[in-house]
């Protein structure tokens, strides 16, 4: 009896020594990439009805597709805003969003015309640029009329007035190239993958998109009216098709703002700082027209030095909304910052691309080379 107790004192003292010199991870877990996933219309709301087909049913498909596939992966976190067919509020939609801290929203649709139209379109938000636009955003937003108080709720906003729309902030326009990068690898997808139809990506003003805080698209996946799309997209092989498409962009798209990169990167960066020879802002290099090369958007704040960037220099660091951009170059010259994007894509930045600044403010890069008289 006596022999037990002590062995069972030995084992014990020996435990709590192992506890106590066990080292505890300081390492922080790795937040999760959060896409919120929208499927259009719902309930009483059926969306449009072309080829007797069901607008809401087809998205509310397509969505748990690209939900099931983006949940295999660990470091993505995926939200429905409705998972079976329920109505669900424009603005509730956002909220969900907006309260999630999601890295992205993507809403998906169904089109309609009354002729044979086909293809596919990708949405940002912005004005409507010619009536086609107008009419989608139109038909999309009408589904307010089916909420109680919808007046208060969207501050007197009509779908069927071009006033209402002249009206509409951009609230989402520190968030614009990231959705018009996001819209533009769906688009693609459908198109070279799925020979699709390319009807581009478009800018128009749906509610739902105005009401978020991250980058932002509302995909028209084809047109239920026409005799070939319609039952494509009502088919199982069809919507299993454009759901891989989607969950390709997204992946493409997480990818090209280098998160993981990024983390990688800080995690192994040497201790030894590298000076940067040049100027901290694009303000303090240029003013007037400047072109720049994006390498990489994230959370992430990591020191814009060259041994962080593949020996990259100079790169700079900007914070815009939720993310910090990191920009390689800063010259008034096209040739020139075309001469560092190649650079960069040959250390790796396959995904970079140019960007524009007018005294500070980024514009289009077409914007600027028109202001140069190029």
């Amino acid at each position: 009896m006596k022999n037990n107790l002590l062995t069972f004192i030995a084992i014990l003292f020996i435990s709590t020594l192992l506890v106590a010199f066990t080292p505890i991870s300081n390492t922080k877990p790795k937040p999760k990439f959060v896409v919120v996933l929208d499927a259009g219309h719902g309930g009483k709301d059926p969306g449009n009805r072309g080829g007797g087909f069901n607008e809401k049913d087809i998205a509310l498909s397509i969505v748990l597709k690209v939900g099931r596939e983006l949940e295999k992966n660990d470091n993505i976190k995926v939200i429905y805003t409705r998972s079976n067919d329920v109505f669900i509020e424009l603005d509730r939609r956002a909220d969900i969003a907006n309260d999630a801290k999601a890295d992205l929203f993507v809403s998906v649709h169904c089109n309609a015309h009354n002729s044979q139209a086909y293809g596919t379109e990708t949405f940002v938000l912005g004005l409507h640029r010619n009536q086609a636009n107008f009419e989608v955003a139109k038909r999309e937003n009408s589904v307010i009329f089916l909420e109680e108080d919808y007046d208060i709720t969207y501050d007197g906003f009509d779908p069927n007035s071009p006033e209402s729309y002249i009206g509409m902030q951009i609230m989402q326009e520190e968030y614009l190239d990231q959705s018009i990068l996001l819209a533009d690898y769906v688009q693609k997808k459908f198109t070279k993958e799925l020979r699709r139809n390319d009807r581009g990506v478009k800018q128009a003003g749906f509610l739902v998109l105005r009401q978020t805080y991250m980058p932002s698209v509302l995909i028209e996946t084809g047109f239920l009216t026409n005799r070939e799309e319609g039952p494509f997209l009502n088919s199982s092989n069809g919507q299993s098709k454009m759901a891989d498409a989607i969950v390709d962009a997204i992946k493409d798209y997480s990818g090209s703002i280098n998160m993981a990169a990024l983390d990688n990167l800080e995690s192994n960066a040497p201790v030894a700082v590298t000076t940067v020879d040049a100027p901290t802002t694009f303000e303090d290099a240029f003013e007037g027209i400047t072109f720049k090369v994006q390498l990489a958007a994230s959370s992430k704040k990591l020191e814009p030095k060259s041994s962080n960037f593949k020996g990259l220099k100079p790169v700079f660091r900007e914070e815009e909304g939720k993310f910090y951009k990191y920009y390689y170059g800063a010259t008034s010259s096209y040739n020139q910052i075309q001469d560092l994007q190649k650079k960069a894509k040959s250390k790796g930045y396959k995904s970079c691309y140019v960007v524009a600044f007018k005294d500070g403010k980024k514009i289009t890069v077409n914007e600027a080379l028109k202001s140069q008289g190029k």
